[in-house]
């Protein structure tokens, strides 16, 4: 049967999402984190589906992520190679989805530079469309990862003063992390020189600051986002130096925010340039590693809810 809480064939964004919907999400993800650290880490709750990676970015954390997840939730997962595909040959994203779709998966998940590019791509197949991140629309399952571990480690979501520091202009973390963690009642703050905030951003409401000491002052969580340098078409930072001078997170600058908040980032990390090594290593405050390791979890209930769905929707017709 369809789930009742989360009835959506795809997972696009956060955007739009209720809060039941979210915590119905992070509760179903709860589940598998036990079978993830114990001895036999599969399940058949897939057996017999099949899942796609289609990746037309670079992806270690992300594609890695979904690989296992569908694997120990006993699907066939086939890893779609687009540097040797027939996109590379000039056929359309409208075409590879359509080829896709006649081999009848069960899950796409999908990474695309373009934003909206997983969305148009959603409209043309019969199965979930899982986005691992589009452009610098959205990263779905990255938001949810994160709240899953704020959640495991602070108790709640709630009344939590979040500062999200760094280049949030090409950020599609910290969007989708913006949308789920308003909607839960936390506070956002965003930190970043002026170059690397989008405009209108506060608009959403989120608190903008270009000044680290401010925006740390009693923050719970400060999450440092990577520079995305392949993004940036002209000069956005003076130089890797004098970012991590002014926006780069070390002992100092964390003083100001609550002696316990914790440390995140969705990595790949650029030591040196968003985060000092001493803090992101940083055994007690640094949930970096637990982020990588909840990811999993997170993608394994997606993977199984966004099946459940489709096959329901497959059987009748889509009249659901």
């Amino acid at each position: 049967m369809r789930d009742p809480v989360f009835p959506h064939r795809h997972l696009l964004g956060i955007e739009g999402l209720t809060p039941i919907e979210i915590n119905h999400l992070l509760d179903c993800s709860e589940r598998y984190i036990a079978l993830n650290r114990g001895e036999h880490k599969t399940t058949e709750a897939l057996k017999g589906r099949t899942v796609i990676n289609l990746f037309f970015e670079n992806s270690t954390r992300t594609r890695t992520s979904f690989e296992l997840a569908g694997l120990r939730l006993g699907a066939h997962v086939i890893n779609m190679q687009v540097e040797t595909s027939s996109v590379t040959k000039g056929e359309t994203l409208i075409d590879t989805a359509v080829t896709l779709n006649a081999m009848h998966p069960d899950v796409l998940a999908v990474r695309h530079s373009d934003s909206g590019a997983v969305k148009l791509l959603a409209d043309k197949v019969n199965c979930g469309v899982v986005n691992g991140g589009d452009g610098s629309h959205e990263h779905p399952t990255q938001a949810l990862l994160d709240a899953l571990t704020i959640r495991r480690r602070k108790g709640k979501l709630n009344g939590l003063v979040v500062a999200i520091c760094g280049d949030v202009l090409h950020s599609r973390v910290a969007r989708s992390n913006f949308y789920l963690l308003l909607t839960m009642g936390a506070r956002v703050r965003i930190i970043a020189p002026r170059t690397l905030i989008p405009s209108g951003i506060d608009r959403l409401g989120v608190e903008v600051f270009t000044d680290m000491s401010k925006g740390l002052k009693d923050a719970d969580i400060v999450m440092m986002l990577r520079v995305q340098h392949e993004r940036m078409k002209g000069s956005f930072i003076p130089s890797v130096r004098e970012y991590f001078r002014f926006f780069g997170l070390d002992r100092a600058k964390l003083s100001q925010a609550k002696p316990d908040a914790l440390i995140m980032h969705p990595g790949p990390m650029n030591r040196g340039t968003e985060i000092d090594s001493d803090v992101a290593d940083d055994f007690e405050r640094s949930a970096i590693r637990e982020q990588v390791e909840l990811g999993v979890a997170v993608r394994m209930a997606v993977l199984e809810i966004l099946s459940q769905n489709n096959a329901l929707h497959a059987q009748t017709g889509g009249a659901t």
